[in-house]
C-alpha cells in the first residue's frame, strides 16, 4: 500500500459527505444513483479521476443516507396521536426528578390496530407512576409522539441535527393506561452488563459523588453527574475524559498487550502455537473491544478501536502501517458505515485532534524524555488546534485546558482507568476483591476532582467568543495547521494571524439612537434581549424544569455569549411564573452587577427590586420606561412589568403576560411615536390581545413566543385573526426560531433574521 493509499480517498470522501450537510434540500433519490454511477465511470481515469470519484460517491452516499433518515421519521399526520409500540430499551435510562427518560429501539408500531411503518429509535419520557426501567428490557407502550424538533438560537445547540445523527425518528412520552406492560426479553445485551457494573460501583463506594465519577470513568455512565460537574469539566477542557476518550481505549489495549506478555512469560510454550507479536495484537484488540462496548461505543472510542483493529490486523499479517494510514482507514470505515456521524462534534474533535497530534509530534525523542515531550506538547497542540472547532460547536473554550489536561489525562488514563479495569475484572473473578480496588479508585477520582474544581475558578476557565462564522473556522483551522507543521516550514508564526477573524469577528452594532431586539426561542416561555450601542438588558429568561433543564443556562446565556454581550445593565423578570422567570437565577448569577427588577419580586428565589411605573433609563439615545405593573392584589399575569423601549426610528413594547384587563392601561400610557414592535401578550392567549388594544397600540410588527405544538394551543387562532384583520404582520418563535429585529435611528424597525431561515438545513423541521 502506498503511503497515501488511504489518505486521498478518506479526504475526498469526507469532502463529499461534508458538502451534503450544507444543503437546504436534499436532491431526489434517483440523482444519488446517477452520482454513484458517475463515480464508478471516472474511477479508472487516473489519480485525479479516483479522487473525484470518491468525492462524488461521498455526495451520493450522504444524500441517500440523509434522505433515508429523514423519511424514517414519524409521519407528520401521526404527530399528537396515540401510537402503540413494542421495543427494547437502548442505552442506560435516566431517572430524573419528574420523569424517567430512555431511548427505545422500535420493533413494531401501530395506530388503532393498524400497523405503522415506523422503525428506528425514539426518545421517551415516562412522567407519572413510572416503573423501574431496566436497560435492554422490552416493553409494549402507548406513546404520544412527534417529530424531533429543537430550539434555535444564536450559539445554541441544534437538537434536530443531533436527533438525525443519533437516528432518532420521534420523541414523546408514555400515555397512562393498562396497555403499558413489560415483555419478556432474551439474549445478551451489553447495556445490562454496564448497568450491573455501575450498580456494583455504587454499592461499594460510600460517597455518591465519588461513585458517580468512577461510574463515568469505568463504563461511561454519566447519569450521576450534576450540572455543576459538567461546568467543572468544561472549565477545565476535559469533557472528552468524562465521556471516556479514545486515549482510554488505547490504555485498555495496552493493558491487553501486558496481559499477553504475562501469559507468554508464565507459559513460554504458547509461542510454539502462536507468535507473541500476533498474540499481543489479538489481546489488545479484544480488550479494547470489550472496554469500548462497556463505554457505550461512543464515536471517539469507535475511532480508536478501528485504529487498533487496523494495527492489529497489520501486525498479524506482518505489516507496519503508518499513523496516517491507520487514521485514514478508520475515517473511511466510519464514513462508509454511517456518514451522518460527521454531524456530531465528537467526530470532528476526535479525528482532527488525532491528525494534529500525528502531524506535530511525528518526530520526538526516545524513552522517557520523548514520552514526556509528547505528553506535554500534546496538550498544547490539542488545546490550540481544537480551539476553532470547540468555539464552533460549544461557543466556549477553556484557556486553562492545556494545564488541566496535562494533569488529568495521564492521571485518569494511567491511574484511574487501570484501577477501574482491575476492579471490573475483580468483579468477574473475585467480587470481594473489587471492594478495596473500587474504593481506592474512587479516592483517586475524588482527589483529582477536588483539584479540577479549584482550577475551574481560575481566570480564563470559561472563555467566550461571539458566534463563529464558517470562514473564520476554516481560516483558524488552517492557521493551527500552519503553526504545528514540522520544523523546517518557514514563518510558522504567521499561522497565528489566521486566528484573528476568530478572535475579533466583525459585528454590526446599534448606533446612537438605535437598538436591536432578539426574541429568543425558549419554547413555551419568553425571553427578549435588547441591545443599544453600549448597553444591554434581558427581559425574562424562559423556564427551569424539574429535570433541572434550565433555559436560562441552555438558551439565554449561550445566546448572549454568541451575540458578544459581555455585560448586562438590566435584568427584568416580568413576573414570577416559571415560563418567564425560571431561568432568571442562572442569568443573574452570570451577570451579578446588573440591576434587577420584577413585577413580583416577593415570589422570586433571588433578590429583585419592585418594578416601579414611570421609572426610566437613558441609554445611548434610547429611552426605556416602565409603563405598567399591577398591584399586589392583581393576578400574577397582570402584575407583569411592561417595558417600553424608544429609539429614534422605532419602539418596542415588552408586555409579559398581561391580559385584556390591563391592556387599556398600557394603551393609555403609550405615547405617540415611531413604528412599534410588540411582543404579543401572554403568548397569544385568548385572554389577551383584544381588538381594542391592537387598534390603540397600532403595532407595525407582532412577535409571538410559544412552544411548538404546545398544550395550550398558543397562539390562539382567534388572536392571530385579530392581528391579521388589523393588517399587523406577525412571527412566531415556534416556526421561526429566534427572531432578530433591528431598529436603526434613521429607519423603521425591520426583521433582520430568523434563525430557522438563517440556519436552514435539510434536517430542519
Amino acid at each position: 500500500m502506498r503511503k497515501d493509499g488511504a489518505l486521498v480517498p478518506a479526504i475526498m470522501l469526507l469532502l463529499g459527505v461534508l458538502v451534503v450537510q450544507w444543503l437546504v434540500v436534499l436532491p431526489p433519490a434517483w440523482s444519488c444513483g446517477v452520482l454513484a454511477a458517475g463515480a464508478c465511470i471516472i474511477l479508472r481515469l487516473g489519480a485525479y479521476g479516483r479522487a473525484l470519484a470518491w468525492c462524488l460517491f461521498g455526495i451520493a452516499w450522504a444524500c441517500w443516507r440523509g434522505g433515508a433518515a429523514m423519511d424514517a421519521r414519524l409521519p407528520r399526520e401521526r404527530e399528537g396521536q396515540d401510537i402503540t409500540v413494542v421495543g427494547h430499551v437502548a442505552d442506560l435510562p435516566l431517572l430524573g426528578n419528574d420523569a424517567t427518560g430512555f431511548l427505545l429501539d422500535l420493533e413494531h408500531a401501530a395506530v388503532g390496530g393498524t400497523p405503522l411503518p415506523l422503525h428506528g429509535r425514539v426518545r421517551v419520557n415516562w412522567y407519572r407512576n413510572a416503573p423501574e426501567i431496566r436497560p435492554c428490557s422490552r416493553w409494549r407502550l402507548s406513546l404520544r409522539l412527534k417529530r424531533p424538533r429543537g430550539l434555535l438560537n444564536p450559539g445554541g445547540a441544534d437538537g434536530e441535527r443531533s436527533a438525525l445523527e443519533r437516528h432518532i425518528v420521534a420523541v414523546g412520552y408514555v400515555r397512562e393506561g393498562a396497555d403499558n406492560t413489560s415483555l419478556e426479553s432474551t439474549g445478551f445485551c451489553i447495556n445490562r452488563v454496564r448497568a450491573a457494573i455501575s450498580r456494583a460501583i455504587a454499592v461499594r463506594v460510600g460517597d455518591a459523588h465519588d461513585a458517580a465519577l468512577l461510574q463515568t470513568f469505568s463504563v461511561g455512565d454519566t447519569r450521576g453527574l450534576s450540572q455543576h460537574d459538567w461546568e467543572v469539566a468544561r472549565a477545565n477542557g476535559i469533557p472528552h475524559l468524562i465521556a471516556i476518550s479514545g486515549f482510554h481505549v488505547g490504555v485498555a489495549a495496552l493493558f491487553g498487550v501486558w496481559l499477553a506478555r504475562l501469559v507468554y512469560l508464565l507459559v513460554p510454550r504458547c509461542g510454539r502455537r502462536l507468535p507473541r507479536v500476533q498474540a499481543q495484537a489479538v489481546a489488545a484488540m479484544v480488550v479494547a473491544a470489550v472496554y469500548s462496548a462497556l463505554a457505550g461505543f461512543g464515536l471517539p472510542t469507535v475511532r480508536t478501536l478501528l485504529m487498533i483493529a487496523i494495527v492489529a490486523l497489520a501486525r498479524c499479517s506482518r505489516r507496519h502501517p503508518t499513523g496516517a494510514q491507520t487514521l485514514s482507514l478508520a475515517l473511511l470505515v466510519v464514513l462508509l458505515v454511517d456518514p451522518l456521524s460527521m454531524l456530531s462534534a465528537g467526530f470532528w474533535l476526535s479525528f482532527i485532534g488525532v491528525a494534529f497530534l500525528m502531524l506535530s509530534l511525528s518526530i520526538r525523542g526516545k524513552g522517557l524524555r520523548g514520552f514526556l515531550h509528547e505528553l506535554s506538547a500534546g496538550q498544547l497542540v490539542m488545546t490550540l488546534s481544537l480551539l476553532p472547532l470547540t468555539m464552533w460547536f460549544f461557543g466556549e473554550a477553556s484557556l486553562v485546558g492545556a494545564l488541566s489536561n496535562l494533569i488529568a489525562v495521564p492521571f485518569v488514563s494511567f491511574v484511574i482507568v487501570p484501577a477501574a479495569l482491575i476492579g471490573m475484572i475483580s468483579l468477574a473473578i473475585c467480587p470481594p476483591l473489587a471492594q478495596p480496588v473500587f474504593a481506592a479508585a474512587a479516592w483517586l477520582a475524588h482527589a483529582q476532582w477536588w483539584l479540577l474544581e479549584r482550577m475551574a475558578t481560575w481566570p480564563g476557565a470559561h472563555w467566550y467568543l461571539p458566534e463563529v462564522s464558517g470562514w473564520a473556522l476554516v481560516l483558524a483551522t488552517l492557521g493551527a495547521l500552519w503553526l504545528f507543521v514540522p520544523r523546517g516550514v518557514p514563518m510558522r508564526w504567521l499561522g497565528g494571524l489566521l486566528f484573528l477573524p476568530l478572535l475579533f469577528p466583525s459585528r454590526t452594532l446599534p448606533t446612537q439612537g438605535g437598538f436591536q431586539l432578539w426574541m429568543l426561542d425558549v419554547g413555551q416561555g419568553l425571553s427578549v434581549v435588547i441591545r443599544t450601542e453600549h448597553h444591554a438588558l434581558v427581559y425574562d429568561a424562559g423556564a427551569r424544569y424539574p429535570s433541572d433543564f434550565d433555559l436560562g443556562e441552555a438558551a439565554v446565556l449561550p445566546s448572549l455569549h454568541a451575540l458578544g454581550i459581555r455585560q448586562l445593565d438590566l435584568i427584568v423578570a416580568s413576573h414570577a411564573d416559571n415560563d418567564h422567570a425560571g431561568g432568571m437565577p442562572a442569568v443573574a448569577a452570570a451577570f451579578p452587577a446588573a440591576e434587577r427588577i420584577s413585577g413580583e419580586p416577593e415570589r422570586l428565589p433571588i433578590p429583585m427590586a419592585a418594578c416601579e411605573v414611570g421609572k426610566t433609563w437613558q441609554w445611548d439615545g434610547v429611552s426605556l420606561r416602565v409603563l405598567a405593573s399591577g398591584g399586589s392584589g392583581s393576578p400574577a399575569n397582570d402584575r407583569s412589568c411592561v417595558l417600553l423601549v424608544e429609539g429614534r426610528g422605532g419602539r418596542a413594547l415588552l408586555t409579559g403576560d398581561i391580559t385584556a384587563a390591563v391592556e387599556p392601561t398600557v394603551a393609555a400610557s403609550l405615547p405617540p411615536g415611531p413604528p412599534l414592535v410588540i411582543t404579543v401578550p401572554h403568548h397569544g392567549s385568548k385572554t389577551s390581545s383584544s381588538a381594542a388594544f391592537i387598534q390603540a397600540s397600532a403595532p407595525a410588527l407582532a412577535l409571538v413566543s410559544a412552544g411548538w405544538r404546545n398544550r395550550f394551543h398558543h397562539p390562539s387562532a382567534v388572536v392571530i385573526k385579530r392581528y391579521d384583520e388589523a393588517g399587523v404582520p406577525w412571527l412566531n418563535t415556534a416556526t421561526a426560531g429566534a427572531i432578530q429585529v433591528d431598529a436603526p435611528p434613521d429607519r423603521p424597525p425591520h426583521v433582520a433574521a430568523t434563525w430557522r431561515q438563517r440556519q436552514s438545513r435539510y434536517w430542519r423541521e
